[in-house]
This record gives C-alpha cells, sequence and structure tokens, in this order.
C-alpha cells in the first residue's frame, strides 16, 4: 500500500504529535509499504489560530528559519525507506498519490479534504482535542468531516460520540522498547525530578513549576531536570537544569535513567509519550489527572493524580514521593510493568488493518458503483 502522511508544520524538536508520525511511517515502511511523511512550509488552507504576541513572534522567526535552513530531523531515527518530503505548501500538487492520505492534527484536515481522490482515502489520526489551538467551532468541525478517523485514545472517542463523529477506530499509542527501558535500579534513584517544559499554556508548566518550588521547600536537596524544543525562558527557577532538544538517548540515558519521579502537569494531553516513556525507564508519575495519562494511569495504584491546574495538590503528591521511598517504588513497578505490554508493534499491526479495511471497502464501493452504472444503462438498451 502507498501511504502519505501529511504534517502541519516542519518540526524542529521532538514532541509527541510528530513521534507518533514517524513511528508509524518507520513501522509501515519496514512492513515493505511506501510512506511519505510530507512537511509543508504553509498549509495551503491555514485554519485561524489563538496565538499569544510571544507565539506570533515565535511563528515569524520559526518561519524564517525554515527558509533558510536545510530540513533535517536528528532526533529521531527514520527509516531510510521513509520518504520525507519538504515541501512549499499542502496544495495537492506536492501530495504523493497514494492509497491513503492522513491528516494528522485539525490544521491539516481542510487541506486533505481538498484533495482529489487519487491521493487516497482520507484518513484523520487524531491526537488530541485541540480547542487549546484553535476556535472550538472550527476544531470540532474537523471531528464531523468525513474523514476515516484513527484516535490514539479511549477519552477521545467519547469526545467524537459526543460531537457526532463517525468512522472512529481506536489505535493507542505505545513505548519503543527497544529505545526506552530500565538501565539503573528504580530502588537506588536519587531525588531527582524530571519535567517536559513547554511555553504553550495547555501543558501547564507554570502549575509544575509552581508545585516543583513548594516539593523543594521540603526537600531542597531535589534535583529539577527540565528538557524542551523551546529557548529556556527568564521565569524559569536557576535551580531547574535545562536541556534543548537533547536526542532520545540523551533522555533515556542521562535523564529519564537517573531521575526517580516524572512530573506531568498538562490541562490536556491527548495520549501523552513522555510520562509513559519515563515510566518505561523507570520513573514513578506524579500526573495530573488529565484524559490522555488516563489511559494507562490510575491514581495509587501506578502513579499519583490530581486536578489539573491545582499546582498545590500536584505538589502535595510529589512531596508524597519524595518522602516516601517504599510508595515511589511500588508505584515505579507497577506502572513500568503496565507500560511494557504497550507495542509499537502491535500498534502498527493495527494501522495497517484499519488503511487495508479503508481503501478495500473503497475499492468495493468503486466496483459496485461501476456495476450499478452498467447495469443502468443495459436496461436503457432496447
Amino acid at each position: 500500500m502507498k501511504i502519505t502522511f501529511l504534517m502541519p508544520s516542519y518540526p524542529y524538536g521532538p514532541s509527541g504529535g510528530p513521534r507518533v508520525v514517524y513511528e508509524y511511517a518507520n513501522r509501515l515502511a519496514a512492513r515493505g509499504h511506501t510512506v511519505a511523511v510530507v512537511h509543508p512550509l504553509r498549509l495551503k488552507c491555514p485554519p485561524p489560530e489563538r496565538l499569544t504576541a510571544y507565539e506570533w513572534v515565535r511563528r515569524k522567526h520559526v518561519g524564517i528559519r525554515r527558509r533558510l535552513s536545510k530540513p533535517s530531523i536528528d532526533w529521531q531515527p527514520i527509516d531510510n525507506r521513509v520518504q520525507l518530503l519538504f515541501v512549499p505548501s499542502s496544495d495537492d500538487c506536492y501530495i504523493p498519490e497514494a492509497d491513503a492520505l492522513f491528516a494528522t492534527s485539525w490544521h491539516t484536515v481542510a487541506s486533505v479534504l481538498q484533495c482529489p481522490a487519487g491521493k487516497g482515502e482520507k484518513c484523520y489520526l487524531v491526537q488530541g482535542y485541540e480547542v487549546w489551538q484553535g476556535p472550538k467551532d472550527l476544531v470540532d468541525a474537523t471531528w464531523r468531516a468525513p474523514l476515516h478517523k484513527v484516535v490514539v485514545a479511549k477519552w477521545l472517542r467519547e469526545v467524537g460520540d459526543e460531537l457526532g463523529s463517525h468512522q472512529m477506530t481506536y489505535i493507542p499509542n505505545a513505548i519503543n522498547h527497544d529505545l526506552y527501558r530500565v538501565m539503573r535500579s528504580i530502588e537506588e534513584r536519587p531525588r531527582q525530578v524530571v519535567m517536559a517544559f513547554s511555553t504553550l499554556p495547555v501543558k501547564g508548566s507554570a502549575d509544575g513549576i509552581r508545585a516543583l518550588e513548594i516539593a523543594k521547600r521540603g526537600f531542597p536537596d531535589t534535583k529539577i531536570i527540565f528538557f524542551s524544543t523551546s529557548r529556556r525562558q527568564p521565569w524559569i527557577p536557576k535551580w531547574v537544569e535545562y536541556h534543548r532538544n537533547p536526542p532520545q538517548n540523551f533522555i533515556v540515558n542521562e535523564i529519564f535513567n537517573r531521575s526517580s519521579i516524572y512530573l506531568c502537569p498538562s490541562l490536556s494531553e491527548g495520549w501523552p509519550l513522555p510520562p509513559a516513556e519515563a515510566a518505561a525507564c523507570g520513573c514513578a508519575v506524579v500526573s495530573t489527572g488529565n484524559g490522555g495519562v488516563r489511559e494507562y494511569m490510575e491514581h495509587g495504584v501506578t502513579g499519583l493524580l490530581s486536578p489539573p491546574g491545582d499546582p498545590e495538590r500536584l505538589a502535595e503528591n510529589l512531596c508524597r514521593l519524595l518522602g516516601d521511598d517504599d510508595l515511589r517504588i511500588r508505584l515505579a513497578k507497577a506502572l513500568n510493568s503496565f507500560v511494557s505490554r504497550l507495542s509499537w508493534e502491535r500498534s502498527a499491526d493495527l494501522m495497517e488493518d484499519f488503511i487495508a479495511g479503508v481503501t478495500k471497502r473503497q475499492a468495493q464501493s468503486l466496483q459496485n458503483a461501476r456495476s450499478e452504472a452498467c447495469l443502468g444503462s443495459g436496461r436503457g438498451v432496447t
């Protein structure tokens, strides 16, 4: 089969959405499929977005960088059989013909819908409820668009049901266990907390910093590490060790495997990779109870959860683990055991079956339509 993924833009760092796309691209290409990932410099049908002044300036800066730099992705291995296409726009002339064409965010749905039939069956890999990124009515409309949808989390399927969406298939994200694994004893880890930092308000980084400030009062020897795709912001405390765009091997070896706790303060997540990947490396997880982490976490069983937007409760759970090594070890091992069953090979099986089913049904529909047309033409002959 020929499969195309349309990205919303060119990713400059290891954010979750692009990594999920590249995971599928790698695995489908390894199975003999022809896979292309299209990175447009601009979208043919750009949707309106809510941008702060900082985000607007950053968007302009990134746009200039895209025009001046040679595109490359050095933060994740890409199978050399995957076609990485960096094109001027999402106009259909830059999109190869395929059996299936995937929108990979709400931004790209309009561009996919406008493509002719030869570009592939129109599909949508839904990785979150992206109302934090655009007008709710427009985001909701993408859910009701005539696309074959794959949702990465059960709570997203529930959102789709409420919005009247159809043709939804659930395929969860997973963990690359060849990379994310325990290499240092869970029992013997020091007080070290890691958090993925983001300037996006929905990621709750300000709440995370507030929770860490509270925890540091009771446990001043705790080491704090942030990693991010963004530059260090002036409001980040000086006691935070900061890493920008670290490669995956560094995250695994020098961050996750040297930390005892992963902190996730997000207000909303589709199916977040970093907490699960940290757990695969032996970290206990303290998180908000956003829909995404509930796909693999249960409060008091595999981690500690608190309401989104409540840094004091987040700090309370963080302090519980910093002060109780037995609890930390128990929760870390329980979550590690659970995520060990989340396999990208299994998810790729489901994705492959989904694409085969969609294209087969469409081929059958076209054949039936031609047969009916022929019969109708025959009935008109005397």
